[in-house]
């Protein structure tokens, strides 16, 4: 009897260890069978390629090309799609650069700026299976064009309310002129949507301000938007908001030389003068940028206006200033609230 309780024992133990062994094989068979479907996957991601053609401006404007720039080296990173950079040097070279990332093939060509609309609008038409991207621009009847479109009004009214609420209070370098300037590049929408909010913005909090707004008429001159700022300050501005792209390199100079402050655009423009720069008007083309890259990816791919907002994360504040006091920054992120949950509506036309 106890010989049968051993021999019983035994048999146990085998079909116990039987039922590990097979475990582990059916393990390790679910491990091998998941690995080329990963290798696949990372695979078809290579094999997708974006192409980004930059404005004039080129991808170290510290502005909206380079943020578009730095979407796209995300998508690269996180994504592992093969990317490419085409820089235009001139207008002209704005459908042949397009034109040529589509005849290569591209899965998707993103045209940075409302400057490239036109170009936008006559390359998707000759291929129509690519798709397109342009940021700043509205194309709607194009079933192969998603357009990338931000309510920078709203950053804009964030920022003027700043700096009406900073010559009001006499914050800082602020001496009491109650002035504030504007550079703007050249005179198009996307322009004049943030100079709309920064007008709105400053009045709302500061009715009696004095707001002085130029153009430079580009986006590629340093030297004409730092003319511009020192002629502002010398009209009595204190506070300059710059939206002109690389032209606004020069304003941030003029505030730095003439101890006032600057307001940077698009990108958080803090670094390029930490005690001279305000805060910025940030407009996350980045963001817009890596989300298209990856729904068209992912077959998600929708035509005709994204937005970005406050609501969304396309749109904020930069870094502000160590001057500015806790009292106005809360204010300020009241307003931003504000905004979102509709108590303020934002124009994006420029007051006459």
């Amino acid at each position: 009897m106890k010989s049968w309780r051993v021999v019983l024992a035994f048999l146990l133990i085998l079909i116990f260890s039987g039922s590990v062994l097979l475990s582990g094989c059916s393990s390790k068979t679910k491990q091998e069978s998941t690995q080329p479907q990963q290798t696949t996957q990372e695979a078809k991601n290579k094999n997708f390629k974006v192409g980004l053609v930059t404005d004039v401006g080129g991808i170290n404007d510290h502005s909206f090309n380079q943020m578009a720039y730095e979407g796209l080296q995300r998508a690269a990173k996180e994504l592992g799609v093969t990317v490419n950079v085409i820089q235009s040097k001139k207008m002209e070279d704005y459908v042949p650069n397009l034109t040529n990332l589509a005849q290569q093939g591209y899965d998707l060509v993103i045209a940075v700026g409302f400057m490239m609309h036109d170009a936008t609008e006559e390359v998707s038409q000759k291929f129509p299976n690519t798709k397109f991207m342009i940021i700043d621009s509205e194309i709607t009847d194009k079933p192969n064009v998603a357009s990338a479109m931000f309510k920078t009004e709203q950053c804009g009214y964030l920022v003027g309310a700043m700096a009406g609420l900073v010559e009001k209070e006499k914050v800082g370098k602020v001496k009491g002129t109650n002035t504030i300037g504007v550079v703007g590049g050249m005179q198009i929408p996307p322009v004049d949507s943030f100079i709309a909010g920064y007008q709105q913005g400053a009045k709302a909090v500061n009715p009696g301000i004095k707001i002085i707004v130029n153009y430079t008429n580009s986006f590629t001159d340093p030297a004409a938007g730092k003319q511009m700022a020192l002629t502002e300050i010398s009209q009595g501005a204190e506070i300059i908001f710059q939206v002109a792209g690389g032209t606004g390199d020069g304003v941030i100079r003029a505030a730095q030389e003439k101890n006032v402050y600057a307001i940077g655009v698009d990108a958080d423009q803090s670094y390029l003068a930490p005690d001279h720069v305000l805060t910025s008007a940030v407009k996350r083309v980045d963001v817009a940028t890596f989300d298209i890259i990856k729904d068209t990816l992912e077959g998600k791919f929708k035509s005709g206006i994204v937005y970005f907002d406050l609501k969304n994360n396309g749109v904020g504040i930069g870094k502000v200033n160590k001057d500015v006091p806790k009292s106005i920054i809360d204010k300020v992120n009241q307003l931003a609230q504000d905004i979102i949950n509709g108590k303020i509506q934002v124009s994006d036309k420029i007051s006459k």
